[in-house]
């Protein structure tokens, strides 16, 4: 994982590079599933941008159907809306197709990364509200922010990080980062 070399306005780090070895994509989506075996997962949802990849990548592995959750103003169709603070504090508003999600449908949620939570828990409501039944959520990471920790506490959770290096995660700052050059 890489860190950001762009500024205050980019994520910490960016972990996409994951997604290129295939490998590496592989065992995170298994180790994502890991929790989730005994579960009736019914769809996907994936959140814009970068939960795309890695919830279409699940939802193949699951042979299960894969809805966008999109940034507002994307989609042409009837939507229903929810604003939200992204991990920088900007306050932003993200959007879900009407006719896919209903009462009874069971849903694993993905996303790349949980750092503020923000952006998790205003996917969680946009499923929610339409009836489906949030069965768990899933990222790379969860950061134990405060929002990170209200999701790790409602709703059954994975990540790939390791143990070990989840107090990395925490502090923004991994130790692998000193051998990039600035």
């Amino acid at each position: 994982m890489a860190p950001n070399t762009k500024g205050p306005t980019f994520a910490w780090l960016d972990p996409s590079r994951l997604y290129c070895n295939s490998q590496a994509l592989s065992d995170c989506v298994k180790d994502l599933l890991c929790p989730f075996q005994k579960e009736a997962i019914d769809l996907v949802v994936g959140i814009d941008a970068m939960g795309f990849i890695l919830g279409s990548a699940v939802a193949t592995t699951l042979g299960k159907g894969f809805l966008a959750i999109r940034k507002a103003g994307h989609l042409c169709i009837q939507t229903q809306s929810q604003e939200y603070s992204d991990y920088s504090g900007r306050e932003k508003m993200m959007e879900v197709r009407l006719d896919v999600l209903s009462p009874g449908l069971q849903v694993l949620i993905v996303d790349q990364w949980i750092e503020t939570g923000g952006t998790m828990k205003a996917a969680i409501k946009l499923v929610e509200r339409q009836g489906a039944t949030v069965v768990g959520v899933a990222a790379v990471a969860i950061e134990n922010s405060e929002g990170g920790k209200w999701i790790k506490e409602k709703y059954k959770y994975s990540h790939c990080i390791p143990e070990e290096l989840q107090s990395q995660i925490d502090k923004q700052y991994l130790d692998s980062f000193k051998s990039f050059a600035s």
